[in-house]
C-alpha cells in the first residue's frame, strides 16, 4: 500500500535533516514507540505497541537510515514481528525542499503488513497505515518547531554542499 503526503515545517532544511537522524526525535515520532536505540550508521531496534482493529501486539523491529543525500532526502526503512500477529514493514522517502522560510517534507510511503493482521480487511488496514504516516510526520513537524521555538537539543548545523 502506498501513501503520499507533505507537511510544512517551520524550520530549516538542516534543522529538519538534523532531527530526521535524531534517535530521541524519532522515538517521539513513532505511534507507540516503547523504546528506540542505536545508531544512524548501524540502525536502530525499536519496541512498538500498536492496536489494530481488535488485534493489539507488540512489534520487535529494526529501522534503517538508506539512500541518504544530505540534506536533500533519505529513505526510512523499518520492518517488526509482532509474534502471532504478523508483521508489518514499510519504507519512506522522505524530501526535503526550502519554502517560504521553513522546509515542506514530501514523503512517499509504502507498507506491507501480514499475518492475523492481513486477515483484518483492507479498509481497516489502509486506515491504519495512512493514520500511522500522518501521525509519525505531524508529531515529527510539532518535535522540529518546539524544539527551534524553545531553542532546544536541535541545532541548525552547517551541511556540507555535495
Amino acid at each position: 500500500m502506498e501513501l503520499k503526503g507533505n507537511q510544512h515545517i517551520e524550520a530549516s532544511v538542516e534543522r529538519v535533516w538534523n532531527a530526521l537522524l535524531d534517535p530521541a526525535v524519532l522515538k517521539e515520532c513513532v505511534p507507540g514507540c516503547q523504546e528506540l536505540s542505536g545508531t544512524v550508521d548501524d540502525g536502530f531496534k525499536a519496541t512498538v505497541v500498536q492496536k489494530v482493529g481488535p488485534v493489539k501486539a507488540t512489534f520487535k523491529g529494526s529501522l534503517a537510515i538508506e539512500e541518504m543525500d544530505m540534506p536533500r532526502s533519505l529513505r526510512l526503512r523499518g520492518q517488526g514481528n509482532g509474534g502471532v500477529a504478523g508483521f508489518a514493514k514499510g519504507s519512506a522517502l522522505v524530501s526535503l525542499t526550502a519554502e517560504d522560510g521553513g522546509t515542506l517534507l514530501d514523503y512517499d510511503v509504502d507498507s506491507q503488513i501480514g499475518g492475523k493482521l492481513a486477515q483484518l480487511g483492507s479498509r481497516i488496514i489502509s486506515g491504519f497505515a495512512k493514520k500511522m504516516a500522518d501521525d509519525f510526520f505531524r508529531n515529527f513537524k510539532a518535535q522540529v518547531e518546539h524544539e527551534g521555538s524553545e531553542g532546544g537539543s536541535m541545532p541548525d548545523m552547517a551541511i556540507p554542499e555535495a
